[in-house]
């Protein structure tokens, strides 16, 4: 199964790297895609070269579509909402962080469903839809990761929260 990651020009790539870090680590098979698989560049200047068209994302072989934050006006289609509600329909994880909230919204896939736009948190999971601010992506990751059960047990996450958004240091080996 695959992750993908919708990417488009302005894309933030703060607001996902540790996540992609944390698949990395546990061989996740990512997935970067752009509306028509052409290079895009992130809002903080990297030129990224993308692995597929949206349209060559089979539903049925996604685990989790996240979706960065940026000027989500280059992805807010229909072609995308089409997209993203299959997915929910399919009860694929889908994330959204900063701008990224908003095509999730405009999508229809916040309806019915708690969300930063409902509640007054950082971070919300509702059945299997996780919603963050900007500035909380850390937590974001630290969520996803977890729904993705990509974290060996609770000493593993704790340790990956204590580095990551505490930023103590890693136990010596």
């Amino acid at each position: 199964m695959k992750h993908i990651f919708l990417l488009y020009d302005t894309s933030c790539f703060f607001e996902i790297v540790i996540l992609n870090y944390f698949m990395s680590l546990t061989d996740c098979e990512m997935a970067f895609c752009s509306l028509e698989g052409q290079p895009i560049r992130a809002m903080e200047g990297y030129s990224v070269n993308v692995d597929m068209a949206l349209k060559d994302v089979d539903p049925e072989q996604v685990r989790c579509f996240i979706v960065p934050g940026g000027d989500i006006s280059h992805i807010d289609t229909d072609q995308v909402h089409t997209c993203l509600q299959e997915l929910k329909r399919r009860h694929v994880l889908i994330g959204g962080i900063c701008a990224g909230v908003d095509l999730l919204e405009h999508a229809g896939v916040l309806d019915g469903r708690k969300s930063i736009r409902s509640e007054d948190l950082d971070v919300v999971n509702d059945r299997h839809v996780i919603t963050a601010r900007a500035n909380a992506y850390v937590d974001f990751a630290v969520e996803t990761a977890k729904e993705l059960d990509l974290f060996e047990d609770e000493a593993d996450l704790q340790e990956t929260i204590d580095f990551w958004k505490y930023h103590k240091r890693a136990p010596e080996s």
